[in-house]
């Protein structure tokens, strides 16, 4: 595979260690496969969410040789990787058969991934009824639970297994969690989008947060730059990140969108730590 990345631009400051949590980004900032994005990024961020979105594509991500490199590149840029497990497979699907595949699939990648030691693998839960009636959620949840204690099984710790909040009811969410103590992928975005008090929502799961997405909103659209959001919304994100100390990932998808990021959690960080 050529390495293309003498094409696309750079960051121009690293911020390694510049935070109380880790600060990464996505894997798909230029467009290009992870080895290239890795190489561009890892020598000025602590970490980068590998993003396996689609499953039928896991052989070319996932195979020996790219996983070894990616080890030694970790080793290397003293770099570490989170795992997004795909999003086009659902162990909640209203088909059993399919749930049954998107399990088979997701040890498949747990397995194949535990050699690049990620911080964590943060995995989607749709809801997929079309009620909110205590017997049904209660349904939904069993079949969820006893998929997720399958792949617990396999091996992977609760805390390594991050939850993420989408867009049902976040009360529906906390009982997943409560019930196998998995860890919590705060989607700050996604949590905007529907509306929900993030600093309150944040003080409940603090403990079990192992990961935050962040991202611009506007217009209910998501996955924007940073300067999509008010002020305001920013200090309190602020405010949030002062006690947290896992991973923040800069959930964007292109350069112009990380470089403006980058450069506004810089400059909210560096004035609430005047304010002080």
């Amino acid at each position: 595979m050529t390495d293309s990345s003498n094409r696309y631009p750079r960051l121009t400051k690293s911020f390694k260690g510049t935070y109380p949590f880790k600060i990464g980004t996505t894997s798909f900032i230029y467009p290009d496969y992870f080895i290239p994005n890795v190489k561009m990024l890892g020598p000025y961020l602590d970490e980068i969410e590998l993003l396996l979105f689609e499953s039928d594509s896991l052989d070319a991500l996932l195979s020996r040789s790219v996983r070894a490199e990616l080890v030694q590149l970790s080793e290397n840029l003293n770099l570490t990787y989170n795992i997004h497990l795909p999003t086009d497979i659902s162990i909640s699907d209203p088909d059993p058969k399919k749930q049954q595949r998107a399990v088979d699939i997701l040890m498949r990648v747990i397995d194949q991934t535990a050699d690049l030691s990620p911080s964590t693998c943060t995995l989607h839960v749709p809801y997929t009824e079309i009620s909110f009636e205590e017997d049904t959620i209660r349904g939904w949840l069993d079949g969820v639970c006893n998929h997720l204690e399958t792949l617990l099984a396999r091996g992977i710790a609760p805390e390594k297994l991050a939850i993420e909040t989408l867009d049902y009811p976040i009360e529906i969410f906390a009982r997943i969690i409560e019930k196998l103590n998995t860890a919590v992928c705060l989607d700050v975005g996604h949590l905007m989008v529907h509306g929900y008090d993030i600093h309150s929502i944040f003080n409940t799961y603090s403990e079990s947060t192992s990961i935050i997405h962040l991202h611009g909103v506007d217009n209910r659209k998501d996955h924007l730059a940073l300067d999509q959001l008010s002020e305001t919304l920013l200090r309190r994100i602020i405010s949030i990140l002062k006690n947290f100390t896992g991973t923040l990932s800069l959930e964007v998808f292109c350069f112009e969108d990380l470089n403006i990021s980058l450069k506004i959690l810089e400059r909210f960080w560096n004035s609430e730590q005047e304010r002080e």
